[in-house]
């Protein structure tokens, strides 16, 4: 149901599209909020715990997405979606690393989590064309059970899960007066160039769609495409060894001499967005795997959860500033 929210309530529940839209912002805004808080339950409580306890609320959200009605009904929707979203972010990157730790297979953390993000991005897309064809065939109706089943799935899935058991490390970072126990310079310097090249991909696909003089279907390909390149890039990181800032830096470096291409070629922004979509695919393992290693066992979902926050932040400023160019 991703592509079918805002049709949804505002073709259904007859709301109107800026209180859609400014609601669904201020979700996004509370999810990036929420992403430490969350993440320092999820290393305090436990990450599987975390996970079953995200995915709970996710199902509750999608069930308020269904029944609920008026503005308190999308304004509580959307509050549960975010909140479900807070406490599976990091908890997921935390409680696989530890697990490969436990097995003595760290060194495998990487191609786990690659293979895992391209499965998950072409599993989103696919799942976004499927849910268009049962609500066109069956009804909105159908689309929310088979949503609610799915993340009823997600939880039933974290449930069975087993929670490796804490190190010193994590004790001790509890002892702490902050409660850090991560190089936070460092740490900033392996977030930062991923969180740019993810703002400037996903500012490029913005201008690309609201720009284009192609009709829906040429755009619809596209969009295919972009995201067919972001699955490519996290394969390619199945096959690589782990790699240092070095390398973040140099694939950001890449990113923004791509971008300055597009935006001195016009004619260039199509196979940009698509090379930059493929190098974000690409950086997003390299990362996680970074910042796992430099984490302690009770900062990892913390960690985790700060640089998605970066990610969020950012992209969100870029795209403001690409909108206010288009304009």
């Amino acid at each position: 149901m991703d592509g079918l929210y805002l049709l949804w309530w505002v073709q259904e529940k007859q709301m109107s599209p800026a209180l859609v839209a400014a609601t669904m912002a201020a979700g996004d805004l509370l999810l990036m909020g929420l992403e430490v808080p969350t993440g320092w339950f999820a290393d305090k409580f436990g990450n599987r715990r975390s996970l079953i306890l995200g995915s709970i609320i996710q199902v509750a959200g999608m069930v308020c997405c269904w029944l609920a009605n008026g503005i308190p009904g999308l304004v509580l929707a959307c509050l549960l979606v975010s909140v479900g979203d807070a406490f599976r972010s990091g908890a997921d990157q935390a409680l696989l690393y530890r697990t490969c730790v436990e097995l003595d297979r760290e060194s495998e953390f990487q191609k786990i989590e690659a293979r895992a993000r391209a499965v998950h991005v072409l599993a989103l897309s696919a799942l976004i064309v499927a849910g268009g064809a049962i609500v066109s065939t069956w009804g909105f109706a159908a689309g929310w059970i088979a949503e609610t089943l799915l993340c009823t799935t997600g939880g039933l899935i974290a449930y069975a899960m087993v929670e490796p058991p804490e190190h010193a490390d994590a004790e001790e970072d509890d002892s702490t007066p902050t409660g850090i126990s991560i190089p936070w310079t460092l740490a900033a310097a392996v977030i930062l160039p991923l969180a740019f090249l993810d703002a400037i991909t996903q500012a490029g696909s913005f201008i690309m769609q609201t720009s284009s003089g192609g009709g829906p279907s040429a755009v619809t390909l596209i969009v295919a495409l972009i995201t067919l390149a972001d699955a490519a890039g996290s394969t390619l990181a199945m096959r690589l060894p782990a790699v240092g800032l070095r390398a973040q830096i140099a694939l950001a470096a890449a990113g923004a001499l791509v971008a300055g291409v597009a935006l001195t070629v016009p004619s260039a922004l199509v196979p940009a967005t698509i090379a930059l979509s493929f190098a974000t695919g690409l950086s997003h393992p390299l990362r996680a795997t970074e910042i796992q290693r430099l984490a302690s066992d009770g900062m990892r979902a913390r960690a985790a959860s700060v640089a998605n926050a970066c990610d969020m932040a950012l992209s969100t400023l870029v795209l403001l500033l690409a909108g206010s160019l288009i304009v």
